[in-house]
């Protein structure tokens, strides 16, 4: 095989509200930690025992990163999907450090919100520039989910409900 997969899919609370900072050229960049725990029980002692991994995320994504800032609070409950980077800094003291990263670029990774707090009962799936998968733009005032981009084969964008049954196969 001559090419190479780096994907990473986590489902996990927040442990932070989301940061919004902004790059030189007002781009927003948004970043918070995600814990994914691990749960099961001793086999020896029979007692339950937890591991909890942490993970910082950092959204390139202008549109991900806004569901994020808007809907994402701490210990809210997310899926997402985007890539592992690992990047060089010097710290405060002027130490070289390392630290990785899940990445949602901007036009790759995917934010779906589990939790069904404040936002009515509804659950909401943001992706990057993929088909298929739900946008804020493709939302009608119902909250349903809208066609692919374009609209697809099912004209203007109506959901898969509001088509009609004439369709001979």
């Amino acid at each position: 095989m001559s090419g190479s997969v780096n994907k990473v899919i986590l489902i996990g609370n927040l442990g932070r509200d989301p940061e919004v900072r902004r790059t030189a050229n007002g781009d927003p960049v948004v970043t918070f930690s995600l814990a994914t725990t691990e749960s099961w029980r001793d086999k020896a002692t029979g007692e339950r025992r937890d591991r909890t991994e942490w993970h910082n995320v950092v959204i390139f994504n202008e549109n991900l990163g806004k569901i994020a800032e808007q809907y994402c609070k701490k210990g809210a409950k997310i899926y997402i999907e985007g890539q592992l980077q690992t990047r060089e800094f010097t710290d405060k003291e002027g130490a070289q450090r390392k630290t990785t990263e899940v990445v949602l670029q901007r036009f790759r990774g995917e934010l779906t919100l589990l939790d069904s707090r404040g936002r009515g009962g509804e659950e909401g799936s943001y992706g990057g520039e993929s088909f298929g998968r739900s946008s804020p733009m493709q939302r009608g005032p119902s909250g349903g989910q809208g066609g692919g981009f374009g609209g697809g084969a099912s004209g203007g964008g109506r959901s898969s409900d509001a088509l009609d049954d004439d369709i001979p196969f």
